[in-house]
C-alpha cells in the first residue's frame, strides 16, 4: 500500500498573487505527488495580471487560476498550510504543519518588482518538496 500523497495550502488574503505562484509552482515541480490548493480570506476578483505575467515567464501559466475563499475544509484537508500576510484569518487545526512564509505583496507592483517575489516563492518550493519528500 502507498502513502497518501501528502496536500499543501497556500493562504494570502487576495489569493491573487502569492498564493497563486506558489501554487504554480509546486503544481509544476512536483507534478502529481503533491495535491495543492489554494486559497484567500478576502478573495479579489481575478488574479494579478502581473503575477500571471511573471509565471508567464517561467513557462508557468497560472491565468486559468480563480481566487478562491478561504474555508475550513480546505485546512482541514491540508497536510501543510502555508501563510502568506494572511494575519489571524486562517484557521487553526491541531496536528497541521503550519508555516507563515514572510513574502513582499505583489499588488499593484510592476513585473521588475514582481520577479525577485516569484524567484523567493520558487525556492521555498523547491525546499517544501524537499521537506515533504523525506
Amino acid at each position: 500500500m502507498t502513502d497518501p500523497k501528502p496536500s499543501v495550502l497556500f493562504v494570502c488574503i487576495h489569493n491573487a498573487g502569492r498564493s497563486q505562484m506558489a501554487a504554480g509552482y509546486l503544481r509544476h515541480l512536483a507534478g502529481d505527488r503533491i495535491e495543492v490548493r489554494s486559497a484567500g480570506s478576502m478573495p479579489a476578483d481575478q488574479i494579478n495580471p502581473i503575477a500571471v505575467e511573471a509565471m508567464r515567464e517561467e513557462g508557468i501559466d497560472i491565468a486559468a487560476e480563480q481566487p478562491k475563499v478561504l474555508t475550513p475544509e480546505a485546512v482541514q484537508a491540508s497536510d501543510v498550510v502555508i501563510t502568506m500576510g494572511c494575519g489571524d484569518a486562517c484557521p487553526y487545526y491541531p496536528g497541521k504543519r503550519y508555516e507563515d512564509w514572510k513574502l513582499d505583496d505583489p499588488a499593484g507592483q510592476g513585473i521588475d518588482a514582481v520577479r525577485p517575489i516569484r524567484d523567493d516563492i520558487r525556492a521555498r518550493i523547491e525546499g517544501l518538496i524537499a521537506s515533504l519528500a523525506s
